[in-house]
């Protein structure tokens, strides 16, 4: 049961934030991408399939989390906690200085913390912010370190994990094999797409970078009953016009059973640095309720700036 459940958080963690969807402070308040008010289809000779195409068959949204090796940069790290009326009850800031200069260092700037955080063990109150240093921290793994080993999911629970991750992550819509969620992560299968509604919208990234929103979301129309056994709400892909890049991925998933109930929005940014894409926002906002565990309700900002590649790399 635990490795369900730190699965599921591994799932949610790399997704939050166009919508909010939980009524609660949000520590994420950039507006990134502003809409056009139509798109001539017929003129851009796109269609639904041109779409699900890209994101069933993209690699280059993964490459640019493994390019950060190549770089040193800032990460400033934003975490809440929350009680069960949707107020703060703990805090933690963090500056870092991710070094790949030769090799790796991780020097702290700033780092406070405040509130209800910690067991009398030391260990984290809640699973979700385990999770966050686990991914984020290099805490446990070595995700910024340079020419790294690559698991085939073989080597052990959490490496298996992971690459499960990656691939619900990195290739949506392709099955992942996880006790109680099964297919309910091919949204692009035949049987799912009745369900779902596909559509694209021209807008402009950052201000400056023309892009398609590609929209899945559950049809309105559905009972209840449907709506509530399709565990992603909505998935959200942006793509560059130029390149068809993609440059960011919202999903917004909710799902309930006798086991857990979950409520989890996250998104992911990218943003150009020379030649490269590399992350420059991730948000998270979630609830976990668990049989036998206290409920978990968390929010998180990560903001990765000041890049600079290390030519030795």
């Amino acid at each position: 049961m635990k490795k369900i459940f730190l699965f599921l958080l591994f799932t949610s963690f790399f997704y939050s934030g166009f919508a909010q969807e939980i009524p609660r402070f949000n520590p994420d308040t950039i507006k990134t991408i502003t809409l056009d008010s139509a798109v001539n289809i017929k003129a851009e000779r796109l269609n639904i399939e041109t779409f699900i195409n890209r994101v069933v068959n993209d690699t280059s949204f993964y490459q640019s989390f493994r390019d950060m090796k190549r770089y040193s940069f800032i990460a400033e790290n934003r975490i809440f906690s929350y009680d069960k009326k949707n107020k703060v009850d703990g805090k933690i800031y963090r500056k870092i200085r991710h070094n790949n200069a030769g090799q790796y260092k991780m020097e702290y700037l700033v780092k406070e913390e405040s509130g209800n955080l910690y067991k009398k063990n030391g260990k984290y109150q809640l699973y979700t912010i385990e999770m966050f240093d686990y991914i984020f921290m290099n805490a446990y793994n070595t995700d910024f370190v340079p020419n790294a080993p690559t698991g085939d999911g073989k080597g052990g629970t959490n490496e298996s994990y992971k690459n499960k991750l990656k691939t619900l992550i990195f290739n949506p819509g392709r099955p992942v094999k996880v006790p109680f969620i099964g297919s309910k992560t091919e949204i692009f299968s035949a049987n799912m797409r009745q369900y779902y509604d596909y559509g694209f919208t021209s807008g402009t990234y950052l201000d400056s970078i023309p892009v398609y929103r590609f929209k899945v979301s559950v049809k309105p129309d559905l009972s209840k009953w449907t709506k509530d056994g399709l565990m992603i709400k909505e998935l959200v892909t942006i793509f560059d016009k130029r390149n068809f890049n993609i440059l960011g991925r919202y999903v917004d998933m909710k799902y309930s059973n006798m086991l857990f109930d979950f409520d989890v929005q996250m998104n992911i940014e990218m943003g150009y640095f020379g030649d490269d894409k590399l992350p420059t926002k991730i948000t998270y906002q979630g609830n976990w309720d668990y049989p036998f565990k206290k409920e978990e309700r968390a929010s998180f900002l990560i903001v990765h700036k000041d890049y600079k590649l290390e030519k030795d790399k």
